[in-house]
């Protein structure tokens, strides 16, 4: 049973809507894979190994039923008895900016932080999960950091922005991002003020720029993955 990531495609949504799979959220993707294992023997996780091995191993199944699929090997690169284990299939693929963060990072806030708090998004590498003393989706990290005492420290392994705001939402908190030397999400960057007004002005004066658009087919069996989530709520 495919569960893909909201992070993802058009395409990739409609393939797991075809397969009858489901969307996930960093949020609900382990209601997600427990549904999926109701349905099926096993899961497809794509796009981010990352995501797909943290949720699986938080519902207990043990690494070495998990394997990566690597589409431009035989097998995905895997054997035969190997395939016939896993229980979870991940994709190889996985969020570049949440790559970045490593062990090491974790044991220097340690060093250098005494008795600050590690949280980390669960695109992070499974030993970067398992190094921190929290793994929180985007929400989760909000909600862990606006619950938490004035005066308690953090250091955030996410995208920068989200590091930002929530360091000037929390002043009475201190918030670091668990990579100094972090870069930006050039993707989620291509989004700006100025770009969201100039959209708005377009559309005000009746002028539709920048439409996005798929075929019927693609649009028929995303709608299905996304609605199979939206019904597990």
């Amino acid at each position: 049973v495919p569960v893909s990531y909201m992070n993802s495609t058009a395409a990739i949504k409609a393939f797991t809507g075809e397969h009858r799979g489901s969307i996930c959220t960093s949020s609900n993707a382990t209601e997600v894979l427990e549904w999926a294992f109701e349905t099926g023997e096993k899961a497809l996780f794509l796009p981010d190994e990352h995501l797909g091995r943290n949720t699986g191993y938080r519902l207990g199944i043990p690494l070495d039923e998990m394997i990566v699929w690597d589409p431009r090997e035989e097998l995905g690169g895997n054997r035969p008895e190997a395939v016939r284990k896993a229980r979870i299939i991940l994709w190889k693929g996985y969020c570049s900016v949440h790559q970045r963060f490593t062990p090491e990072q974790v044991a220097r806030v340690r060093r250098e932080h005494p008795g600050m708090r590690v949280i980390v998004h669960p695109e992070c590498r499974f030993e970067v999960a398992q190094a921190a003393d929290r793994i929180g989706s985007t929400e989760g990290i909000i909600e862990a950091i606006e619950s938490a005492p004035a005066g308690s420290e953090w250091a955030v392994g996410t995208e920068i922005h989200l590091v930002n705001r929530l360091r000037k939402a929390f002043q009475d908190r201190r918030v670091i991002s668990l990579d100094p030397s972090m870069c930006v999400c050039t993707t989620m960057f291509r989004i700006t003020p100025q770009h969201l007004l100039w959209a708005l002005d377009n559309l005000g004066s009746g002028n539709v720029v920048n439409r996005i658009s798929v075929d019927e087919r693609t649009r028929h069996y995303a709608r299905l993955a996304l609605d199979r989530m939206l019904a597990l709520r």
